[in-house]
């Protein structure tokens, strides 16, 4: 599908300009781009060639009729400021202005699509050797972030933030300097407009809705042939034969111990430990116990199944899909 919009070439020159009044970089001041997708579509602006005042003299020879909207005559909004007040003064010393901006948004277009190659080259190895992939969770490993300089971290970043959240303004990227900079034991955060970047095992990880939300421990899972739904956890199910009940399912708390065939009783943190889970999801993890015995732990090998009575605990962490931005 094709969403066509009307912006025209004076609506490129002031997109160019009231965003280099609010200090926009490469991406903002590449202004409105001809093509760009749109959730499974496309959005096209295939007049910003064209100036305003061509279409107007168009639409006047074959006897169009259009509404203009009240409200672009209200000089208290920016973008009607620099259209009723700036721009005629700038044609009138510049007859070329709008053109000359146009083109100006044009090339910096260019310059956009070059960091954003360049952003694509960064981000490769970053984004491979996803563990713990089941989480469904966005990540980047941080190793080759920290191997760029200060720019081209910022512009990878960016790129990759840019698909989830509005980008933070300068002042704001010294969160990302925290988190890339804190101790290698501690759990920093970095909190941006529609989510959390987080950092966990040598990665970074985007958390966003369900992730966000505190969870609830469910009731008694009774009907063993369905998922259970767990309150803003995702879902959970078996594969094989259920363990015969009563059975529930909890979140750590602190002090869990469970019992390995062959290895005896061992203390739920340090299996965690073990299995190198993100510290982030460890609160969330679907613990499935028969009365005061833990019985699995889903997701993790090794601790998720019982080979002898043939079933394994399956769970579908919460998706952190935003939709259209």
């Amino acid at each position: 599908e094709l969403l066509l919009t009307a912006q025209h070439r004076d609506d490129q020159a002031e997109t160019l300009l009231f965003r280099l009044l609010r200090g926009a970089g490469v991406r903002g001041l590449s202004a409105m781009p001809a093509s760009r997708a749109l959730g499974q579509g496309h959005l096209l602006r295939p007049l910003l060639d064209i100036p305003r005042s061509e279409l107007e003299r168009y639409a006047s020879d074959h006897q169009l009729q259009w509404i203009d909207d009240p409200s672009n005559q209200d000089r208290q909004f920016s973008r009607n400021y620099l259209r009723h007040q700036v721009f005629p003064q700038l044609t009138a010393r510049w007859p070329q202005a709008v053109g000359s901006m146009a083109r100006s948004a044009a090339h910096l277009r260019e310059a956009r699509e070059l960091l954003d190659d360049l952003a694509g080259i960064d981000l490769q190895e970053a984004s491979a050797g996803v563990e713990f992939e089941w989480l469904g969770l966005p990540s980047l490993a941080l190793a080759p972030l920290r191997g760029l300089s200060e720019a081209r971290q910022r512009n990878a970043l960016s790129h990759w933030l840019s698909r989830f959240t509005p980008l933070p303004d300068s002042d704001h990227w010294a969160g990302w300097q925290t988190l890339r900079d804190a101790a290698g034991d501690s759990c920093p955060v970095w909190r941006l407009g529609q989510g959390e970047l987080r950092r966990a095992v040598g990665r970074l990880w985007w958390l966003a809705d369900g992730w966000l939300e505190s969870v609830v421990s469910p009731a008694r899972w009774l009907d063993t042939h369905s998922p259970l739904v767990l309150p803003g956890n995702g879902l959970l199910q078996f594969s094989g034969h259920a363990p015969q009940g009563p059975l529930q399912v909890r979140y750590r708390q602190g002090g869990e111990v469970m019992q390995l065939p062959g290895r005896g009783h061992r203390d739920l943190k340090r299996l965690l430990n073990e299995a190198g889970l993100p510290a982030f999801a460890r609160g969330r993890l679907p613990l499935l116990y028969r009365g005061e015995q833990l019985l699995a732990v889903a997701n993790l090998p090794g601790l998720d199944a019982n080979a002898h009575e043939g079933w394994q605990l399956h769970w579908q962490p919460p998706s952190s899909d935003q939709g259209l931005s």
